[in-house]
């Protein structure tokens, strides 16, 4: 796509409305709820459903008018459970979405107007600046000092730079520096820009991946498949009795109407109907208790399938780490002084100046996460005076370029007789700004890649002083090269770990679930997360352009051994999901992007999160994390391993149940004697069966060994051959 010819007068009213008309609206296609009329089929098509129907037609065919309208009231009070649970989960997730739509600045007729994000359309020119949410997908056509965070996208937590340029044919995928492209939903930290757009809604970046959810199903949980299976089971033997008790009895005693009644109140003895029933209970309340504990549960079978849980992979950024950047560590001529949040210590006087003009080279009201961290740091560290400079004014600025990633400002200072200029920028650059000699440099990048090693981002800072004629009988330095810069030193920045992740890991080993780390953040970031968090071998790693090469065969055997993946693009995400499950683990996958969102639905249990998770996630995920407490999740598990190892006992006492209750059925019809059960009876005690398995065994207490086991093993049973004897 080439910029048009007077991009600046924008498209007319009319042009827009058409290409509106045209393309539809800038947004992507939302879930629906299920209707009432879905939930109420889905639950008829349960056998003990399709009995209670038979029965209840049998006593209208009869004239029994009252025991019809019984047996029909008790098919309607289980669908009115199951659609109240349903619609439940629906308004919880509801109130978790931003329903506002994004407001973007776009030029229309020749004037800038503010309109609804939805409204925008291809070719529309944007406006952008600091803080504002991308509407579209769109080409630079200029842009002074824009960086943006593509982290929703990529996965990286670092903000990536952009530059006005040509549009490629295809454009490229997100990620890296100096692209003129910004996508939909990512955020502008620093500058400003104006854009040209080339797609909207389904179209975009974020609708390409809503594509491929679209071809993902989620799969039944294990206990369904096996409920599904019994419950089949019994059926079949109980519909084949009920066929032979019915001819039975109407060749014995002449009555076919009542001899299919016989027939049908043995089957729904043989059946055990309240298996679908006390499993959609437990998983009902067993939502209810996870909510408690901050965990939205979106699809209550995925409650379960955490007791099996083998793989758990983590999404670093927002999920281990906090998603916002901390000054860690300060270095000046030689000497290193680390910061930790959690011991503070005072500021020793000799790195107070690099603070100080690290605050200069930034904006006097940073959006972006790094140049706000400087300004947390300074406020415990530095006097107001030397952190605000309230009286000095900004009199230039330089940006950063692709030739010289640098940012400086230049001071105007009412009480000295000169200008003060602050930069920084990447330590190479710097060197260069600095013009520091070659054993000076090579030091320089030594301590740099001992920082990198950490997981730091480094930026190195400068300052200068110019005379105080500039501007005025002397001109302006036309580039930041032209001014003599001395380096003050460099510092290190990092995305905190989450507090609580440590402890957290630790208790998944316990439980012998494996934790994997995938990320599109740089390997010796990730490893450094990994050594913070107690995540083994820390070592190791596979990169995205690695995995790219691997078959699915070498795969295979190198996912035994690794559990951290960097540089990893979307759809290779998806892969690792569907490597582990191939291997025969269970899988839950947790992230908040909408990077994520396809392998959160192709996971045996997404875990999505909900303060900074996008709805894309959530859509997808089976959990939502509704505080980001990855502590949650751990809760979540033990909850699951507790609630299937009480279904396990309700079960053993609903097939235990059932066998007096179809002998009582059976002898009379064997022996010649009257009917002792008729389907009303068998189901008052249905109703009975069903509170005593919710109350008794859905309370019980979860056993001491709950979270220092391994998970049960996917081929377990919930009916075998011990509880069925």
């Amino acid at each position: 796509m080439k910029p048009r010819q007077g991009w600046d007068k924008g498209l007319s009213s009319h042009e827009a409305g058409a290409r509106l008309k045209r393309d539809g609206e800038n947004e992507l296609p939302s879930a629906k709820p299920r209707r009432l009329l879905a939930i109420a089929l889905e639950v008829v098509r349960e056998p003990i459903f399709l009995l209670l129907i038979a029965a209840a037609a049998i006593y209208l065919a009869l004239g029994d008018l009252r025991e019809a309208l019984v047996l029909f009231a008790s098919v309607f009070v289980v669908m009115a459970i199951t659609f109240y649970q349903e619609r439940k989960t629906e308004r919880a997730l509801e109130a978790l979405r931003d329903l506002s739509s994004p407001r973007a600045l776009v030029v229309r007729d020749g004037e800038a107007k503010r309109i609804a994000g939805r409204e925008v359309v291809q070719g529309d020119v944007l406006l952008l600046k600091e803080g504002d949410r991308v509407p579209a997908d769109a080409l630079l056509l200029a842009c002074n000092d824009l960086v943006v965070d593509e982290s929703l996208l990529t996965g990286e937590s670092v903000p990536v730079r952009k530059r006005a340029g040509e549009a490629r044919a295809p454009p490229p995928p997100p990620g890296g520096d100096d692209l003129p492209y910004v996508y939909s939903g990512t955020l502008l930290t620093q500058g400003q820009g104006t854009a040209e757009v080339f797609a909207t809604g389904v179209r975009t970046e974020i609708g390409r991946i809503g594509k491929a959810l679209e071809r993902l199903k989620p799969e039944p949980s294990p206990i369904q498949k096996e409920t599904r299976r019994a419950v089949l089971l019994f059926a079949v033997i109980g519909l084949c009795l009920c066929v032979a008790v019915a001819v039975l009895y109407a060749l014995t005693r002449d009555s076919w109407l009542n001899g299919l009644l016989a027939g049908i109140t043995l089957a729904m003895a043989m059946l055990p109907e309240e298996i679908p029933v006390v499993l959609t209970v437990f998983l009902a309340l067993g939502a209810w208790r996870i909510s408690r504990q901050g965990v939205l549960t979106r699809r209550t079978p995925a409650i379960e399938t955490l007791g099996e849980t083998t793989v758990l992979c983590v999404d670093k950024t927002g999920t281990l780490t906090q998603n916002r950047m901390a000054v860690r560590r300060l270095w000046v001529a030689g000497e290193a002084f680390d910061i930790d949040a959690n011991r503070p210590a005072p500021l020793p006087e000799a790195f107070h100046e690099l603070l100080e003009f690290s605050i200069l080279a930034s904006e006097i009201e940073p959006f972006d996460p790094m140049e706000r961290a400087y300004l947390a740091l300074a406020r415990d560290h530095l006097a107001d005076e030397k952190q605000h400079h309230s009286d000095w004014q900004l009199a230039r600025e330089y940006a950063l370029t692709p030739q010289l990633p640098a940012h400086a400002h230049i001071w105007r200072t009412p009480r000295l007789e000169q200008y003060v200029a602050a930069a920084k920028g990447a330590p190479e650059a710097m060197a260069d700004l600095c013009r520091l000699s070659e054993p000076e440099r090579g030091a320089l990048l030594d301590q740099v890649a001992a920082m990198a090693t950490d997981g730091l981002r480094v930026l190195a800072v400068a300052r200068a002083e110019l005379p105080g004629d500039c501007g005025e009988g002397r001109p302006w330095p036309n580039t930041q090269r032209e001014i003599g810069f001395r380096l003050i030193g460099l510092t290190g920045l990092e995305d905190p770990i989450r507090p609580a992740v440590p402890a957290a890991i630790k208790e998944c080993y316990g439980a012998g679930i494996r934790t994997v780390m995938i990320t599109g953040d740089y390997p010796g970031t990730a490893q450094a997360i990994a050594r913070q968090i107690g995540l083994a071998p820390w070592d190791q790693v596979i990169t995205g352009p690695e995995l790219a090469a691997l078959s699915a065969s070498e795969l295979a055997a190198r996912i035994r051994h690794v559990n951290i993946f960097a540089r990893v693009v979307p759809e290779q995400k998806l892969r690792l999901v569907q490597a582990f499950k191939a291997g025969g683990e269970i899988v839950a996958m947790t992230g908040d992007g909408v990077n994520d969102a396809p392998a959160l639905k192709a996971a045996h249990i997404g875990v999505a999160m909900g303060r900074r998770g996008t709805e894309v996630a959530r859509e997808a995920a089976s959990l939502v994390l509704l505080e980001d407490d990855f502590t949650s999740l751990v809760h979540a598990v033990r909850l699951g391993r507790r609630i299937f190892d009480n279904i396990q006992k309700a079960m053993c006492y609903i097939l235990a149940v059932h066998v007096p209750t179809a002998g009582l059925a059976l002898l009379p019809l064997l022996f010649g004697w009257p009917l002792v059960f008729f389907p009303l009876h068998i189901v008052f005690l249905e109703f009975v069966i069903d509170p005593a398995c919710s109350i008794a065994f859905e309370a019980e207490p979860a056993e001491r060994d709950v979270m220092r086991r391994p998970p049960r093993p996917a081929t377990s049973r919930l009916f075998d051959g011990r509880m069925v004897a």
